[in-house]
């Protein structure tokens, strides 16, 4: 019951701060409508999926990646051309990204499911719906506009990937797509922190969540960066040095 209580009034207080610009765009009014949809993802991804492709082949969706990866390409080109304008529609783009967990489960790629990938897919809604229907446009702009430019090269990379293996030797790129996702975290971090050492009428609770966000990916992009490439690096390194020895 406490728990409860504690859960309508969080959802009072926050509904009371929307912007009244936003009143009746679809999934604006009710912030639970938003941590309930992220929680079902979550559990989507981690449990009813696989159930549910447990005994089922996985499915062959190069046609289907090819046409999402474009039209998540030709989405984000459109939002970072009218930033100004749609930070609402960046919005649900955090949902129709969702996508890409879903083709991942119905394709048993179970080991692309990381917790740098849940974690990212599961905050971003929360954060943008804070961001945007408690001060949407403004400062806060900066993160969409910045978003949107590394999703269409991400996308991109995805869409070529989906093409198949003949155009393998052309994404040669992909560590450098890391190191730009986390440029972006660290621009959008020092952006974020300005209001909290100036005297700046924005919104500073919203700065603190933008700023932590931020970190916390920084921390995770970086991490996986190490992990991903480094060793991949090293092992390279190593067989080369392997070869060079027993040819001598």
């Amino acid at each position: 019951m406490s728990l409860y209580l504690d859960v309508f009034f969080l959802n009072k207080f926050l509904s009371q701060y929307v912007d009244n610009r936003l009143a009746g765009w679809p999934l604006m009014s009710n912030p639970l409508l938003i941590m309930a949809i992220t929680i079902l993802y979550i559990y989507t991804a981690k449990k009813l999926g696989p159930a549910l492709m447990e005994n089922r082949k996985p499915f062959n969706l190069k046609k289907t990646l090819f046409v999402y990866n474009l039209m998540q390409v030709i989405f984000s080109s459109w939002l970072f051309y009218r930033m100004v304008s749609t930070v609402y529609w960046y919005f649900i783009s955090k949902f129709t990204e969702f996508f890409d967990t879903i083709f991942f489960i119905m394709r048993k790629k179970y080991n692309q499911i990381s917790t740098l990938h849940l974690i990212h897919h599961g905050i971003m809604p929360i954060g943008s719906w804070l961001a945007i229907s408690l001060s949407p446009g403004g400062h806060v702009s900066f993160v969409p506009l910045l978003n949107t430019f590394v999703h269409i090269i991400m996308y991109s990379y995805y869409l070529l990937s989906a093409m198949g293996p003949s155009l393998k030797k052309y994404l040669w790129w992909k560590r450098y797509l890391t190191s730009l996702q986390i440029i972006q975290f660290v621009l959008i971090m020092v952006q974020s922190m300005q209001p909290l050492f100036t005297d700046c009428p924005y919104p500073r609770a919203i700065s603190c969540w933008i700023t932590c966000e931020s970190v916390l990916f920084v921390f995770l992009f970086k991490q996986f960066y190490e992990e991903t490439y480094k060793k991949v690096l090293g092992k390279n390194s190593k067989n080369t040095s392997e070869r060079t020895t027993k040819a001598n």
